[in-house]
C-alpha cells in the first residue's frame, strides 16, 4: 500500500502478519523485556521491515532504538519512518539524499473513539469534517496525517509538534496539505504535503519532502 504514495527512491517493506523468524538485537530485547505479547510482537515484526528496508538500500542491518521520544534512529545518511497497527507493520527507508523528511503512518479505518477528535482537531478541520463527503473516517484520516506530519518533523528539525501546530486540508482525490501554524524557521517549509489511501480496513498516511534549493 504504501509504495503507491512514496517514491520509487523509498524503500518499502509491509507486514500483514508477525514472521515467525523475527528478531531482535540484545539492546532492542531490552527495552520490551517486560511488554505484554502484542506489544513484543509489533516492536519486533516492524523492526524486521526496518532491516529488510535497510537491505533494499544496500545497508547492513543494525538495531533501530528509540531515542527519548520514541522516534526511531537511523544510521548516519538515512531518513525514515515506522509504523503499526492491528494487523499492519510497516517501514519506509530512503538515503538522505533523496528525501529531506519522511513520515508514514497506519490506522484501522474506523471512527476515532470518543472524545479524541476534539483533542486533535482545530476547530477549521472540525467544521471540514462535519461537511465532508460520507464514506470515509475522516477524524481517523486526519489523526492519521498528522501523526505523518509529526514523524516526518521532528528527525529533521529536532523540534515536536503537537496536534494544534498544523492546520490540514485534504482533497478527496489522496493528497493534503499541512500548514504549520507554529514559528518556522526561514530555512524550512511552512507547508508540508502528503498523500493517503484507504484499503484493506487501513489507513495510511505519508509525508516526503524532497530536499529544496536552499537546503541540505
Amino acid at each position: 500500500m504504501l509504495s503507491r504514495l512514496l517514491p520509487e527512491a523509498v524503500a518499502v517493506v509491509e507486514s500483514f502478519g508477525d514472521p515467525p523468524d523475527s528478531e531482535l538485537y540484545p539492546a532492542e530485547a531490552a527495552l520490551i523485556r517486560d511488554a505484554v505479547a502484542k506489544r513484543r510482537d509489533e516492536f519486533t515484526t516492524v523492526r524486521h521491515c526496518a532491516r529488510r528496508a535497510l537491505s533494499g538500500l544496500g545497508l547492513a542491518p543494525v538495531p533501530v532504538l528509540p531515542d527519548r521520544y520514541g522516534a526511531p534512529q537511523w544510521p548516519d545518511g538515512v531518513v525514515g519512518s515506522l509504523t503499526h497497527c492491528d494487523g499492519y507493520r510497516a517501514a519506509a527507508l530512503t538515503h538522505a539524499g533523496e528525501l529531506m523528511m519522511l513520515g508514514i503512518d497506519a490506522e484501522p479505518h474506523a471512527p476515532l473513539p470518543d472524545g479524541v477528535l476534539g483533542a486533535i482537531a482545530l476547530p477549521a478541520e472540525q467544521a471540514w469534517i462535519r461537511s465532508a463527503p460520507p464514506h470515509v473516517h475522516w477524524g481517523r484520516l486526519l489523526f492519521s496525517a498528522k501523526e505523518s506530519v509529526y514523524k516526518a518533523w521532528y528527525p529533521y528539525t529536532g523540534a515536536r509538534l503537537g496536534f494544534e501546530d498544523a492546520e490540514l486540508r485534504f482533497e478527496p482525490s489522496g493528497t493534503f496539505t499541512a500548514l504549520l501554524t507554529t514559528a518556522v524557521p526561514p530555512s524550512l517549509p511552512d507547508r508540508l504535503s502528503g498523500r493517503w489511501l484507504i484499503g484493506q480496513g487501513l489507513i495510511v498516511t505519508t509525508v516526503a519532502v524532497p530536499p529544496g534549493p536552499d537546503r541540505p
